[in-house]
């Protein structure tokens, strides 16, 4: 039965000659990007899933050597039958695939994409490893101050993405962590502080990797990642937006309707405004400590109305003629 052939290099966005590290700073940015806890948008966790699928090949240098004997001349979509005695059939190694949700692998958490393509179960088998959070994020084995003894844990760390809102509100995210020293299993409930900023470090004490079964754990240092927003900018505690206003709002003066990340507010536009001016809403940024909160910056733009209805042409044109104004004096 033909497939449809998947271009896991036109998925990374990457060319074929690409560096094992340039494939996985691709993947590590994708996966960002899509993770279903950030991006809620419809398309996100198929594309994660997608992803991730391309990386479980190209991230794999085996399983991209034989990915690569396919050749470079098929293009995404096209049918596809796999060619007689087909090397990669049947998938050897990797994890069990499971469906939804996620937990951590003997590196660190695991986020698991699940449901691999046709593509992928022909020509490497019903069973693939799924995008852990050691590979969107980094390393997260390395040990604070030298290797453990036989009698210390190994602290280990990684990145946490959250969302602005997250870190306006304050958050609780659930993960699974499993002990490479025992194969067990741990749901832990870690606590997103209100006024968390991109780089703040949450340390969760006994709760890192054993260096054997029974011995003592050591700590899991999660460094939050703060996701792109699409309206706001974020200054350490202060944000920023931009907000259009139309030119009579500019000249005259006005109060408009500002969105902020704890419901709308009004600010008093002075008379005279001018595109890029900065007003300060205060106190409407991420929370302090100590209960003070950074401050809201709109950043102003005037926006011209397009296209012009004769009215408003009209009204341009009189006001063309009779003003004395010239913005380049």
């Amino acid at each position: 039965m033909p497939l449809k052939y998947e271009d896991y290099y036109k998925v990374l966005g990457v060319v074929r000659t690409a560096s094992q590290k340039e494939i996985q700073q691709a993947y590590r940015k994708l996966a960002r990007q899509f993770h279903p806890d950030i991006n809620k948008a419809k398309d996100a966790e198929a594309r994660f899933k997608q992803v991730n699928e391309a990386n479980e090949v190209l991230g794999d240098p085996e399983k991209r050597k034989k990915y690569d004997e396919l050749g470079a001349d098929w293009q995404s979509g096209q049918e596809f039958r796999p060619p007689p005695g087909w090397a990669g059939q049947g998938g050897q190694g990797g994890r069990p695939r499971t469906r939804g949700g996620a937990h951590a692998d003997g590196q660190g958490f695991h986020f698991e994409g699940g449901n691999f393509s046709d593509f992928f179960e022909q020509m490497f088998g019903g069973r693939g490893g799924n995008a852990s959070a050691r590979d969107i994020f980094g390393n997260m084995g390395g040990g604070m101050g030298g290797q453990p003894g036989d009698d210390e844990g190994h602290t280990q760390e990684s990145e946490l993405p959250i969302s602005l809102e997250d870190a306006y509100h304050g958050a609780t995210k659930g993960i699974t962590l499993r002990d490479p020293a025992d194969g067990s299993t741990r749901n832990l409930q870690v606590k997103i502080p209100a006024g968390a900023t991109d780089g703040t470090v949450i340390r969760l004490a006994g709760q890192g990797g054993r260096s054997h079964p029974g011995g003592p754990a050591g700590d899991l240092r999660l460094k939050l990642r703060l996701a792109a927003h699409d309206r706001f900018k974020v200054e350490g505690h202060d944000l920023v937006l931009t907000l259009n206003i139309s030119p009579w709002e500019a000249a005259l003066g006005a109060k408009v309707s500002v969105a902020t990340l704890d419901g709308s507010v009004t600010l008093t536009l002075p008379p005279g405004s001018q595109s890029g001016q900065r007003l300060r809403l205060k106190e409407r940024g991420l929370p302090q400590r100590g209960g003070a909160r950074g401050d809201l910056y709109a950043v102003l733009r005037v926006a011209v109305p397009k296209p012009l209805s004769d009215v408003e042409r009209r009204l341009f044109e009189e006001l063309q003629k009779e003003s004395k104004f010239d913005p380049r004096a």
